[in-house]
């Protein structure tokens, strides 16, 4: 998978904008990566820019409408992977394979699944993590400070009040374009054990 720009131009083009890149030092060959908050489609444009700066090959899945005429081959080029959300098809299972094939591999996945405001994220990222036995990449956008980027890796322990919890301190003080429509970090009941 070939990225948009150069590490170099990408970074530039950022900091033109007034954004900064964040990582964390310590990196993985595999991860799922969740991108908290999405509330704007500017995201996405910054998100391809911050995964050029760092160097990262990451996927990311996307529901399967984008991937039409006449943007899909676009999606398809930038590493997308289309997700029919209408239909259970053991997308988990599919998602989990992709690492196990992979000697590196990283997923991408907005667990709001939407930019509109919901009351809770879906679990799907949750599920793939934990079958592929990965760890959990916090990737993030705050406007108000202006960065972007990963802010931490979150080995899973399966104790799902846990980990929600520990996902959520992570985030906590980091805001979208649209603070209003951000998703609150904890799952619709029973989603992890195969509901959203």
């Amino acid at each position: 998978m070939k990225h948009f720009c150069s590490p170099r131009l990408a970074t530039w083009l950022l900091r033109l904008s007034g954004w900064r890149v964040v990582q964390p030092a310590q990196q993985v060959p595999k991860s799922v990566i969740i991108f908290y908050p999405h509330t704007s489609n500017w995201d996405f444009v910054f998100g391809i820019l911050a995964r050029s700066a760092i160097d990262l090959p990451v996927h990311f899945a996307a529901k399967d409408s984008l991937f039409r005429w006449p943007y899909g081959w676009l999606f398809s080029k930038l590493g997308g992977l289309p997700v029919n959300r209408r239909v259970r098809n053991g997308l988990v299972s599919q998602m989990a394979e992709q690492f196990r094939r992979h000697e590196r591999f990283y997923l991408a996945i907005a667990p709001e699944g939407t930019r509109r405001a919901v009351d809770h994220i879906k679990s799907g990222f949750y599920r793939v993590a934990l079958l592929a036995r990965v760890p959990l990449g916090c990737a993030f956008i705050d406007y108000p400070r202006r960065e972007i980027g990963i802010l931490d890796y979150l080995e899973l322990s399966g104790d799902e009040a846990v980990d929600l919890a520990r996902i959520a301190a992570v985030y906590a003080g980091h805001r979208g374009r649209h603070p209003a429509q951000e998703g609150r970090i904890a799952f619709a009941k029973n989603s992890a054990q195969g509901g959203d």
